[in-house]
């Protein structure tokens, strides 16, 4: 839930990660991960029913803060076999965004690597827009290296690679 969501729209990345230390799982086992102003709580299997607990400390914490967790905004992805009962006012997804990397329940990174190629589909389109509206090769020639250094950072971007499939690379 990144800090914007936890904060009702407003968005202060370095109050957060200050206000944000003392944030903890209440489960032993569970694990909070906090990135810039994302946070997410990892639960393993064997801890499956701390879930409420966990979400109740989190808005514990959120109302001691002056935040408010936006549930709406919040997600939950299972990667079990036998999911849980949904919590209820999180919505559950088939997809995640992590870190910029969109991860599925079923742990594969296709969806993700379908973003990368759009994403190049995009891109290769603006350029030619930008061709056909007298853009000078030199003044091309530099947005197309500096969109193919985005776009590989992403393709090689090695968390991911290994959850890839042969099609997807």
């Amino acid at each position: 839930m990144p800090a914007r969501d936890l904060v009702s729209g407003r968005s202060c990345t370095v109050m957060y990660v200050v206000n944000a230390a003392d944030l903890q799982a209440v489960t032993l086992g569970n694990i909070m991960v906090k990135y810039a102003d994302d946070t997410y709580l990892v639960i393993p299997a064997s801890n499956i029913d701390s879930r409420e607990r966990e979400i109740s400390n989190i808005e514990a914490w959120s109302r001691i803060n002056n935040l408010t967790l936006n549930q709406s905004k919040s997600a939950e992805i299972v990667f079990t076999v036998q999911p849980p009962p949904p919590l209820q006012g999180i919505a559950r997804v088939k997809s995640l965004k992590v870190l910029g990397v969109t991860v599925t329940e079923k742990l594969t990174v296709t969806e993700h690597v379908d973003d990368i190629i759009n994403s190049c589909a995009r891109s290769m389109h603006a350029i030619s827009v930008l061709r056909s509206h007298g853009m000078c090769a030199p003044l091309l020639q530099q947005v197309l290296i500096s969109v193919s250094r985005h776009l590989k950072a992403h393709l090689r971007f090695p968390a991911w690679w290994g959850f890839s499939t042969s099609a997807d690379r």
